[in-house]
């Protein structure tokens, strides 16, 4: 039993990660139809520039902020110099910009900071808790918790506040919501800017797990990608519960048959579900 818990904690605590990458394709989606694929690396960001600030000598909680500010500008600068000039090109050609623009941002950070890995302390300690016979890392709390916090709070921003209801009137029908004077093409900035906090939030809280280094968001990307299509793509409560499903079932592949296999999970689910 002690076995099961454990697994359960190691599946949700990366799961939460691909929730909320999983989360931020979703909200790019919904405003634009753009599937973005430099998605992953504002994880990467997210940890690269906290590392950078303190670096600097710079304390956590100074640093943190600084790097999230740091990458949701990147994704502002991603929409306005990359996607908005396109905005009338067909789907395919989008998902290559965007491809381009995660290219692009991994040789950037590959030229500052180089092809190692960067470690980063864990934010309460390194010792374990137990929990039901299971032994549990602090650092998990914090990925657990602050993705159930962030899910909660863009839930209530589209459910209460008149900018959450824009953007959902905007994804149901841009030509009607521009008739009603809705801004579309701030929207579509903000969607940008709140993947880009997301992402770079979930980067932060998992890089004393995960370590940081330039290639990061590529398979973390990926696996985000493939929980929004799992929860059906423009759901965002899909793409929550796809991402905590790829994570448990990785525990369990790892545990139960390799570890080997643990990267081709979300991958053969997505197979499964195209050919069904």
């Amino acid at each position: 039993m002690s076995d099961i818990l454990q697994f359960i904690f190691s599946g949700l605590t990366t799961g939460s990660i691909y929730a909320l990458v999983g989360l931020g394709f979703t909200i790019v989606y919904n405003s634009s139809r753009v599937i973005n694929l430099a998605q992953g690396d504002f994880l990467m960001l997210g940890g690269v520039f906290t590392i950078a600030c303190m670096r600097l000598d710079l304390p956590m909680y100074v640093a943190i902020p600084l790097a999230v500010l740091a990458t949701v500008a990147v994704g502002a600068l991603l929409e306005r110099l990359a996607i908005a000039p396109a905005r009338n090109s067909d789907t395919v050609s989008l998902i290559i910009i965007t491809i381009g623009a995660s290219i692009f941002i991994e040789g950037l950070v590959q030229f500052f900071f180089g092809r190692g890995q960067h470690a980063m302390p864990s934010f309460s300690g390194d010792t374990s808790i137990p929990i039901g016979g299971a032994m549990l890392q602090p650092q998990s709390l914090w990925v657990i918790g602050v993705a159930a916090a962030l899910v909660a709070l863009v839930g209530g921003f589209f459910r209460f506040t008149l900018v959450g209801k824009a953007m959902l009137a905007m994804s149901t029908n841009r030509a009607a919501a521009q008739l009603v004077g809705i801004n579309t093409r701030a929207l579509l900035l903000l969607s940008f800017c709140l993947a880009a906090l997301l992402g770079a939030v979930a980067g932060i809280v998992a890089a004393p797990i995960t370590t940081v280094v330039y290639d990061l968001g590529q398979m973390l990307g990926l696996k985000g990608f493939v929980a929004a299509i799992l929860g059906g793509m423009g759901s965002g409560v899909g793409a929550v519960v796809g991402g905590i499903l790829i994570g448990l079932l990785e525990a369990f592949v790892a545990a139960y048959i390799s570890s080997a296999y643990k990267d081709a999970v979300p991958f053969v689910l997505i197979i499964i579900i195209l050919l069904a």
